[in-house]
C-alpha cells in the first residue's frame, strides 16, 4: 500500500493512524501543495488527499480509507460492539472531520504566518501557508469564527476526554483517531497547550497506542 499525503496534513495523519493502529504496512508519498493535483486527479476525480493506493485501488478521503480497511483488514477492528456506541462514534468522527478539523486548518495557518513564523521561516514553507491561505480563505473573520467553534468543541470533546481515555466507549473508536489527528496540530500553539493539557495527553496516547511518531510539539 502506498499513501498519497502532505506531510503536514492532519487529514493525513488521521489516516496514518488508522493504518498503524491496523498494524498494515505501506509506504509513503509526500505531495507538493497545488501541483499534487497532478497526481490526485487522475487517480480519483478529487483534488484532495490522503489518497491510499492499494490493489490498483485509489481511495480518497480519510474516513473512505477507514471504511474500506475495515473491510479488507478487519483485525484490530475500530468499529464498537455497541451499535449505539458505534454510531456515536461516527457522529463524532463526522463532526471533528466537517467542523473541527477545518477550525483547526483555520487557526493553524493562520498561527504559522503570523505568531509562529518562526517555527519554519523558509521561504517555500511559508508559500505553502501562503497558498492553503489561500485556497480556503483564511482571513481575519473565518479565523475568528473558527476560534469560537473550535473553543466550543473542546468544551464538549472535555466532558468526556478529560477523565477517560476514550471518547465512547471503554475501547479505541474511530472518534479518538479523528480526535487525536485532526486536533493535533494545535500542539505547537501555546494558548491551546496552555488551556487543555488533557488533550495532548490524551493525542499522545493515541499515537502511541497507534505506533504513530508525536506530532511536532510534543514529546521530546
Amino acid at each position: 500500500m502506498r499513501l498519497l499525503q502532505f506531510s503536514t496534513s492532519h487529514y493525513c495523519r488521521k489516516a496514518r493512524l488508522i493504518l498503524g493502529y491496523k498494524k498494515i504496512t505501506y509506504d509513503v508519498e509526500n505531495l507538493t501543495p497545488g501541483v499534487h493535483i497532478l497526481r490526485v486527479k487522475p487517480l480519483t476525480g478529487g483534488q484532495t488527499v490522503p489518497v491510499l493506493l492499494s490493489e490498483n485501488q485509489a481511495i480518497g478521503d480519510s474516513t473512505e480509507i477507514w471504511h474500506y480497511l475495515e473491510k479488507e483488514h478487519p483485525d484490530r477492528t475500530l468499529i464498537l460492539g455497541d451499535r449505539h456506541q458505534q454510531q456515536q462514534a461516527e457522529l463524532l468522527e463526522d463532526w471533528l472531520d466537517e467542523s473541527l478539523g477545518v477550525a483547526t486548518r483555520f487557526i493553524y495557518y493562520h498561527y504559522r504566518s503570523g505568531e509562529g513564523k518562526s517555527i519554519d521561516p523558509s521561504w517555500f514553507s511559508q508559500a505553502v501557508i501562503q497558498i492553503v491561505k489561500k485556497q480556503y480563505n483564511i482571513g481575519p473573520r473565518a479565523v475568528a469564527l473558527a476560534s469560537q467553534r473550535l473553543e466550543l468543541g473542546l468544551k464538549i470533546l472535555g466532558d468526556s476526554w478529560q477523565n477517560q481515555p476514550y471518547l465512547v466507549s471503554q475501547q479505541i473508536s474511530i472518534a479518538d483517531i479523528a480526535a487525536a489527528g485532526l486536533l493535533s496540530p494545535l500542539a505547537l500553539i501555546p494558548h491551546y497547550r496552555t488551556q487543555y493539557p488533557w488533550l495532548f495527553q490524551r493525542i499522545e496516547e493515541i499515537h502511541q497506542l497507534c505506533g504513530e511518531a508525536l506530532p511536532p510539539g510534543l514529546g521530546s
